[in-house]
């Protein structure tokens, strides 16, 4: 674990962006949930209906979370990477550096208090505190490096056992600091003499265990159609009975063995890529701007190609197939060779893109999404 002082990050986030949020954007649940001394307010605590045109009613109410802040109740702002733009950038730039998929929440604590008891994450997390000052209290893992699918809880009591011992850090947070937990290690923070706003970016790590899950994927695709796979169990057999199914196990086991050996490694690596691609969004570009762009598009117009796209071309005998973050398109040879052209991120005018012919083709990929006309 390492502290660094540095920038006190409002170009991210600050308490003012927080109450726009929280007053002007119209949140619903789950993008804000509230939480006291462990405890996990009920969401109508703090929503309501939007009156007269917006009856939603999971909308946030400011009157009911200012309520509750005042009576200690933490707030938790989550997935800012999808409602505050600032921090959508930078998660999306992070991901991008690291390889790994990232989240950003805040929590915004009052003054002398906490919102959730002493637990770990299942991912990496990088603490920033933005305003006011909190204690963080670190002890170590109850267990190595845990998968997603081993949350805290199911280790409540390991945890709070591990909790009361001495820390491995005992720690306050200021403006500008910096606080990396790797995932696993078990963690407590209350605010200090005010109020403490923090981001948590969390880093959601891919592992070995994507891998091997990816493989037994691509394995199971490819047995699908074998014939070894699809008879039937012989006739009067008892699942219930292990012996009874001894042979066909040892059997299956080396049809299985025999597929994995021979899989081909692209296989597994598309089905990666498959999850690559659910995992985050493309950088979000206003629609309407860039459909008018598109119409208006000039020869010295600049355009890239869309930001973390994740593309890949695959050439077929109908065209190339382009598959994306934001689904697949079969291309003509002229849209295609543009889109080849920017693949390494560079922004050229739509007369470079076109390679000094018709614009047509530049401004049919920016309508689909693939190209950013720039300002």
């Amino acid at each position: 674990m390492e502290e660094r002082s540095g920038d006190t990050f409002a170009d991210l986030f600050d308490v003012a962006a927080a109450d726009e949020l929280l007053t002007h954007r119209g949140l619903r649940t789950p993008f804000l949930r509230m939480a006291k001394q462990g405890t996990t307010v009920p969401e109508s605590a703090f929503t309501a209906r939007g009156g007269v045109g917006a009856g939603i009613a999971d909308q946030v109410d400011p009157d009911k979370v200012r309520r509750l802040f005042a009576d200690g109740t933490s707030i938790v702002l989550q997935a800012l990477h999808r409602t505050w733009e600032p921090v959508a950038r930078f998660a999306q730039d992070l991901a991008a550096e690291l390889g790994h998929p990232t989240q950003v929440n805040s929590y915004i604590t009052p003054a002398d208090n906490r919102g959730f008891e002493a637990h770990y994450d299942v991912h990496d997390v990088f603490v920033l505190q933005i305003h006011g000052t909190k204690h963080w209290v670190i002890h170590p893992p109850v267990l190595d490096r845990p998968q997603r699918d081993e949350p805290w809880n199911d280790r409540a009591g390991r945890v709070r056992e591990a909790s009361s011992a001495a820390p491995l850090l005992d720690t306050v947070l200021r403006p500008g600091d910096v606080l990396y937990l790797p995932r696993g290690f078990i963690h407590s923070a209350r605010a200090c003499g005010g109020t403490s706003v923090h981001l948590t970016i969390g880093i959601h790590p891919w592992t070995g265990q994507h891998v091997t899950s990816a493989l037994l994927t691509a394995t199971g695709r490819r047995l699908h159609d074998d014939p070894r796979v699809r008879t039937s169990l012989p006739v009067g057999i008892d699942p219930g009975e292990g012996e009874a199914l001894r042979p066909e196990v040892e059997r299956l086991r080396e049809v299985l063995l025999d597929a994995v050996r021979t899989l081909d490694a692209d296989a597994v690596l598309d089905t990666l890529a498959e999850q690559a691609r659910d995992a985050q969004r493309a950088d979000a570009l206003p629609p309407l701007a860039q459909l008018d762009a598109a119409d208006t598009l000039a020869p010295t117009s600049r355009v890239r190609l869309r930001r973390h796209l994740l593309v890949r071309l695959e050439d077929t005998d109908d065209g190339t197939l382009v598959t994306s973050r934001i689904g697949v398109v079969r291309l003509e040879a002229d849209a295609a060779a543009v889109l080849q052209r920017l693949l390494e991120g560079r922004e050229l005018t739509a007369r470079e893109a076109g390679h000094g012919g018709g614009i047509s083709a530049v401004a049919d990929l920016v309508r689909q999404g693939l190209l950013e006309v720039l300002p």
